[in-house]
């Protein structure tokens, strides 16, 4: 009998001990912030149908491109060489060559959507994976700037 009364006031402390612990405001608190810290993965994560109503497509035609170039709220990022900008580019446009966005990828901010464009297409495709990577909503011109000055688009 003796050890069926120890057994339960062992159970009894443990559990006033777990009761005592949570009472500590230290505790409260660390609770609080994970709490908190798992709202906020959830939050950056996407969680929900919200994220996929701002993504833009992975690719954009000409007329797209332009739709969202007029909309002013669409960071242009223009992928191409320096020489090739000097012929011709588009207003407000932002260039860092194709070989330097890895290691320029800050300039780009992270709060706007991003059209990426290049001469033809190609390599605006391969700045636009570069950026997906990094976490960015971006999307690729198809045609490039050839077909944007060919639609009759602005150029300078």
């Amino acid at each position: 009998m003796a050890k069926k009364k120890s057994t339960k006031t062992s159970s009894l402390n443990t559990r006033s001990g777990l009761s005592a612990m949570l009472k500590k405001p230290a505790v409260q608190f660390g609770m609080i912030a994970l709490v908190a810290l798992i709202v906020y993965l959830i939050a950056i994560s996407g969680g929900g149908s919200s994220a996929a109503a701002t993504t833009l497509p992975r690719e954009v035609s000409v007329a797209e491109g332009y739709e969202l170039y007029q909309q002013g709220d669409v960071f242009v990022l223009d992928v191409r060489q320096p020489e090739e900008r000097d012929e011709y580019h588009a207003p407000n446009t932002t260039l860092i060559p194709l070989g330097e966005l890895q290691a320029r990828i800050n300039e780009v901010p992270k709060d706007k959507q991003i059209l990426v464009v290049c001469r033809s297409g190609n390599r605006s495709q391969e700045g636009r994976n570069i950026l997906l990577a990094a976490g960015y909503d971006a999307t690729s011109m198809a045609g490039g700037l050839l077909d944007w000055r060919a639609s009759g688009y602005p150029i300078e």
